[in-house]
């Protein structure tokens, strides 16, 4: 049997295996049918002996040593390959024993690699990489990775004792190696010994590892992903609305290792125990997702994850797969969406990561003018080649499938697009036109989108894109990039320096403010006050305010209201949101504990109002990406600091005033321009007294006059608060109160024309009262002048609109008692609400007026109504100045003045 034996014995192939050169292992190795039985070949490196050990029988077989570094073969009887383990004595004496390697064919389909090869196998990632697997009912890993150049691959890892002569690796025809390994569990760390052409060896980790070892190690670690079981099926079937283009969205930028540190000595909380803080937290804000700045593998902590190693594992800083997909399943079942930032630009040339992978330029350029980044140190994919493309796909579908991600948000996508994106003149290449941009990245950023957004329509991506690309969010059919959101780094740059103004100067920045509506409608924005503002020395936004901490704190609210106010979707990075005072630094926690401080706290307790308020009015956000969503009342009040904008959905209800004063001076009674006719109420206040403000504002309703500013026929008088966002409400004029004063204006004509004729039997006194009346009106229209002539020199001077009217009321009111005037002033407010506007009921206004002036005369009117009476008896409302009886004068003036035509 040996001489027969010796006959089937390769030596070139043995030699091959022995010296780990031989990439189609599974070509001398394993077992296969031959004329004189089933012969089987195994390499124990080191072994002294070796047998087979056949398992329906339980015979053990010797093998025969046909190279003393530890390659040893045997001919079974038989023409049906048995199941078997293989048995091997090491040096030492120790036996191990094991299902052989090669006797498992490939898992790979020739549709897979074929697909592959096209770059359109879009769920690779479910056979690159380490798989928990059964193959004829035995448990065991199977491993593949892509290394087409490489003279010979291995598996190696603590199963093997990190020899490479052990599991080498068999090559297929699309370049990918791959192996089934028996015994390999979960849980066992490896990596690929990699023998490059030139015989240099060296050990990589796997660019499709599920799992990593925490740095500084950085084997891969096998891990089965198919075990946890998920309970965010609400939150996944009602996401498409959730986070639709007409939803609010207001996302919380997070970099998990410093969001909060734990108080036992451990560097970071894991997973389970951060998604509970971190959801109670949000939800209490009001954010509607959560973006994570990269949780993919990466091994220096300084880059925050933005160099990745580890494009397929979560990183172990904080945690197992499964940890993380519990942190997504909290975040779901609180109804928060979860976004990863993903870094599809670059990768770290670490030598155990992608660089010169098989010993070639695999992932990379070889040209180093199109193959690196010189101002990040980083390497750029080379978007031509199919099967990089393929790498980067499949990943971004990976986390929306596996991990259920709720959006991408794509990193430096301005550095793919620009082949001379931070390069100085010879150190970049042309495209084929002569131009600088770079046409592969641009089609692999089509097929990327229209493959995910087929695959997850209801998922966001959204592009970091710095520059004026067009049409980043444009539609794929039209030219477009297919990008759901685009961070709007110029409203950010422009926003920020604006602000870093003292107010004083802030007049001479204003198109800063206004510039930003330019351009609004050119892509969807999302609004980004991000991570990369409050690191580098740039400050946090609390130091970036101008002034005293009080009014660094005014100016934070301003700031994030009118972030709230204006166009586009949301972004703010952790610690801002209550005025993290140092520069944030991923070292170290947030500062939680200036929240003992009340003004920390209330900008906190701020925060959660203002999102409150921005979700519950559709006008913020569901014209978002529409021009119509917006209108300018006034934009061009720079002297003053001064915004005056609309925001509208398509119901003229919804629709809300807002005015933005970014200078640090207080207006009383400015007139302000107005759409429509109507009530104005004042909605939200940044410089309200609960959040730490003056408390100025305008308590009560403001009604539109028919008096012409900012170019619209009607306009209403506020008063504006310093540094502050003031949102009004409109609602329409109650059409029901003016029918009614027309009627009541009618019957009292009637009710004249009789009592002159005398007709229906009326009394003749009833006669003497009207003409009384209009004897009033008339004296009450004389004084008024002759008052109004007094005071309007003193009227000019001050600010706003303050009118003659006014005046005759103030003079009026400083005529009377105080306490009758209260009665009084609540008696004609009634009035004029109830819209009676008959000579008589002016009459008995004025009447009203004299009586309170002097105790002992009575009005000649008749008692008053129960509506009125309990009009009187409403308590005043508490304010530092009301504006309600200038309000009610000139309303009383146009009663006379049309009693009087």
């Amino acid at each position: 049997m040996e001489e027969k034996l010796y006959d089937y014995m390769d030596w070139a192939e043995i030699e091959a295996v022995v010296y780990s050169e031989e990439n189609h292992p599974r070509d001398i190795l394993g077992p296969r049918v031959t004329e004189d039985g089933i012969l089987i070949q195994a390499f124990f490196p080191g072994a002294t002996r070796a047998a087979v050990h056949t398992i329906r029988d339980g015979k053990q077989t010797e093998m025969v040593c046909e190279d003393e570094a530890g390659f040893f073969a045997v001919l079974l009887p038989g023409k049906k390959i048995p199941s078997y383990t293989l048995i091997y004595w090491d040096g030492d004496g120790n036996q191990m024993e094991h299902y052989d390697p090669y006797a498992y064919p490939m898992q790979f389909t020739e549709q897979e690699q074929k697909q592959f090869e096209n770059g359109i196998c879009y769920s690779i990632y479910e056979k690159m990489g380490a798989h928990p697997v059964k193959i004829d009912g035995i448990s065991g890993v199977y491993f593949a990775v892509w290394a087409p150049n490489a003279i010979r691959v291995s598996v190696v890892g603590n199963f093997n004792n990190w020899d490479g002569r052990a599991y080498q690796m068999n090559l297929l025809e699309s370049g990918i190696y791959e192996l089934f390994i028996p015994g390999v569990r979960a849980g066992d760390i490896y990596k690929y010994e990699i023998k490059a052409k030139g015989g240099l060896t060296y050990l990589k980790s796997d660019p499709y590892a599920n799992a990593a070892q925490l740095r500084p190690n950085n084997a891969s670690v096998v891990v089965d992903l198919g075990k946890y079981a998920w309970q965010d099926e609400n939150w996944m079937k009602k996401r498409g609305v959730t986070q639709g283009d007409k939803a609010p969205i207001s996302v919380y930028e997070v970099h998990l290792g410093s969001w909060k540190k734990p108080d036992d000595g451990r560097e970071f909380y894991n997973y389970r125990e951060i998604a509970p803080m971190l959801a109670s937290y949000v939800k209490e804000l009001g954010y509607t997702h959560v973006e994570l700045m990269p949780v993919m593998e990466h091994p220096l902590d300084e880059s925050w994850g933005y160099q990745v190693t580890g494009y397929y594992a979560p990183t172990a800083r904080y945690g197992t797969p499964d940890d993380f997909r519990y942190f997504m399943d909290t975040m779901h079942q609180n109804d928060i969406g979860v976004i990863l930032d993903w870094v599809p630009a670059h990768f770290p040339r670490d030598t155990f990561g992608l660089s010169a992978f098989d010993g070639t330029c695999l992932y990379e350029h070889f040209d180093p003018r199109q193959g690196s980044h010189p101002h990040w140190g980083t390497l750029i994919y080379n978007y031509g080649r199919p099967e990089v493309k393929n790498f980067l796909i499949a990943n971004a579908l990976f986390w929306a499938k596996e991990y259920h991600a709720d959006g991408i948000r794509m990193d430096a996508v301005a550095s793919m697009l620009y082949l001379d994106y931070g390069k100085q003149d010879g150190e970049w290449v042309a495209n084929i036109y002569g131009g600088n941009e770079n046409l592969e990245a641009i089609e692999f950023l089509k097929h990327l989108n229209s493959i995910f957004k087929k695959e997850f329509p209801d998922a966001l991506l959204i592009a970091e894109e710095s520059t004026a690309w067009p049409k980043v969010t444009g539609d794929l059919d039209d030219e477009g990039l297919g990008f759901d959101y685009k961070w709007n780094m110029g409203w950010m740059n422009d926003f920020t320096e604006y602000m870093k103004n003292d107010p004083v100067y802030r007049g001479a920045h204003h198109d800063q403010l206004t510039f930003s509506m330019v351009y609004a409608y050119s892509e969807k924005f999302m609004l980004s006050l991000s991570h990369d503002e409050v690191v580098h020395l740039k400050g946090s936004m609390y130091t970036k305010m101008p002034g005293t901490p009080e009014q660094k704190m005014e100016n934070l609210r301003l700031a994030y209201a009118y972030q709230m106010v204006h166009p586009g979707k949301k972004l703010l990075f952790m610690g801002q949101e209550f005025g993290q005072e140092k520069e944030w630094n991923e070292k170290q926690s947030l500062s939680w504990e200036l929240l003992e401080d009340k003004k920390h706290l209330q900008l906190k307790n701020y925060m959660a109002a203002l999102h409150a308020f921005y979700k519950a009015n559709p006008a913020l956000y569901q014209l978002d990406e529409k021009p119509e969503g917006f209108e300018w009342i006034n934009g061009m009040e720079w002297e003053k600091n001064l915004l005056i904008f609309l925001r509208r959905t398509r119901k003229k209800e919804d629709t809300l005033l807002v005015v933005c004063n970014f200078s640090n001076v207080e207006y009383d009674d400015f007139r302000i321009g107005v759409p429509y006719p109507g009530k104005y109420k004042e909605m939200f206040n940044s410089d309200a007294e609960s959040y730490g403000g003056t408390g100025v504002g305008n308590p009560r309703v403001k009604m539109s006059k028919k008096t012409e500013c900012d170019e619209r026929k009607n306009s209403i008088t506020v008063k504006l608060a310093p540094l502050s966002v003031q949102v009004f409400s409109y609602t329409k004029p109650e059409t029901g109160a003016a029918s009614n004063k027309s009627a009541k204006a009618k019957t009292a004509a009637k009710a004249a024309t009789e009592k002159k004729t005398g007709k229906k039997g009326k009394p003749a006194g009833k006669t003497e009262e009207a003409v009384k009346a209009k004897k009033t009106t008339k004296t009450a229209q004389k004084a008024e002048k002759k008052v109004s002539e007094k005071t309007v020199k003193t009227a000019e001077k001050k600010q706003g609109t303050t009118t003659a009217t006014e005046k005759v009321e103030k003079a009026v009111k400083q005529a009377i008692d105080s306490k009758p005037v209260k009665t009084v002033e609540q008696t004609v407010d009634k009035l004029v609400k109830a819209g009676k506007s008959a000579a008589a009921e002016a009459a008995k206004a004025v009447e009203k007026y004299r009586a309170a002036a002097d105790p002992e005369k009575k009005p000649a009117t008749k008692p008053e109504t129960k509506s009125e009476a309990k009009s009187e008896a409403k308590p005043e409302t508490k304010t530092k100045k009301s504006t309600g009886m200038s309000e009610l004068g000139e309303e009383l003036q146009r009663k006379f003045e049309t009693e009087e035509r």
